[in-house]
């Protein structure tokens, strides 16, 4: 009688170890240790871009897709749509809608490869309308190129958030329909003088 009670008392010890170490394991799976990107990893990522206050407003979201070539590269495609209200008399107003491309380059992981830092250049081309108050709507049409540094810290295995840190480098073409062609070259050596002069956040879904 004792041999079949140590038996059965092993049996459920053992049960309940086991259940123990797999919910162990899920919860480990769903967390964000270790996360690693693999080839064919995709992913959808929306940025954020606010400033307000002062003598105009602006606001600009960013969806992109991107695709895993391996744990370090993606490449993807990108939408751009931004609104900025300048109050000066005249009051203008510019809308801001475009497409482009990307390529990105993870560089460093930390705190158990949760933090991940990322260079991205991005190519795009975009068409402007501006509306001045009283004077005729006018219309561009631009090509945009720039490098970015940012990060992504995973919350989850397949959820982090995004953060811009610095825009190293930018140009800008812009082609209206009356007037002259400009164009516009910006280089930023000094990367985090003031990281938070432009702040530009959003989140990513990995799957």
């Amino acid at each position: 009688m004792k041999t079949k009670f140590f038996i059965i008392l092993s049996m459920l010890t053992f049960s309940f170890a086991n259940a123990q170490q797999q919910e162990e394991v899920d919860s480990e799976m769903n967390s964000a240790k270790g996360v690693t990107f693999q080839h064919g990893d995709m992913f959808l990522e929306g940025s954020i871009k606010i400033s307000t206050g002062g003598e105009s407003d602006y606001y600009g979201f960013s969806p992109k897709f991107g695709y895993l070539l391996n744990d370090k590269f993606a490449v993807g495609a990108k939408l751009n749509y931004s609104s900025e209200k300048e109050e000066a008399v005249p009051q203008t107003k510019t809308n801001v809608f475009g497409v482009g491309a990307f390529a990105r380059y993870y560089f460093l992981e930390l705190d158990k490869k949760r933090f991940k830092a990322f260079a991205e250049a991005g190519l795009g081309f975009g068409q402007n309308k501006t509306k001045i108050e009283g004077i005729e709507d006018d219309t561009d049409n631009s090509i945009t190129a720039d490098i970015t540094v940012g990060l992504n810290y995973f919350v989850t295995k397949n959820i982090a958030v995004t953060f811009t840190l610095a825009n190293v480098l930018a140009y800008n073409s812009v082609s209206p329909e009356n007037g002259a062609s400009s164009d516009t070259f910006n280089l930023n050596i000094n990367l985090f003088e003031n990281i938070f002069d432009q702040p530009q956040f959003g989140l990513l879904y990995r799957f």
